[in-house]
């Protein structure tokens, strides 16, 4: 196993593609729908990666894209010293080999290089990733029930955290 974690760029929409859908389609709340197409993912990332305010990492194991992660920076000049997490994804046939722990390690430090120190991030209430969140020191501040619909419809709450880095 040699994984690397880096800064994507458009050549990797493929593998982004590939890591977007198998999460979906494994019931993920990540923004999208059952019926995610393959040319919808393209699009998603391809604009994602173009935004100037987004830096998404993508975690590679022998060549192959197996997780992301995105930090969006705020812009506001209020706002400089923060920036969300998001998109926090392994593919689902790589998941429990603790690539999640490795890439939101690697979305904090990326953070942190960019002056960030205050990150805010939201997750499905309950799941395995509020775990991971929690056991890497980020604080959940509430929870807001009915905020987003699964893959498959069904209404689910989220949770919101947050983490001060040094």
């Amino acid at each position: 196993m040699t994984v690397i974690v880096r800064e994507a760029s458009l050549a990797d929409v493929d593998g982004l593609v590939e890591v977007l859908l198998s999460v979906v389609y494994a019931g993920a709340s990540v923004g999208f729908m059952s019926t995610l197409s393959r040319e919808e993912a393209a699009s998603f990332w391809s604009s994602h990666l173009a935004s100037a305010s987004n830096v998404v990492l993508v975690l590679e194991d022998d060549g192959a894209v197996l997780g992301t992660a995105t930090l969006s920076l705020s812009g506001m000049p209020n706002g400089r010293h923060r920036a969300e997490v998001a998109k926090v994804l392994v593919r689902a046939d790589a998941q429990g080999r603790g690539l999640g722990r490795v890439l939101l390690r690697s979305v904090e430090a990326a953070a942190s290089l960019r002056g960030r120190r205050t990150l805010v991030l939201d997750t499905v209430s309950g799941s395995p990733a509020q775990r991971l969140y929690e056991s890497e020191g980020w604080q959940v501040v509430g929870e807001i029930p009915d905020y987003a619909d699964l893959p498959d419809g069904t209404p689910s709450p989220t949770t919101y955290l947050f983490k001060q880095l040094a």
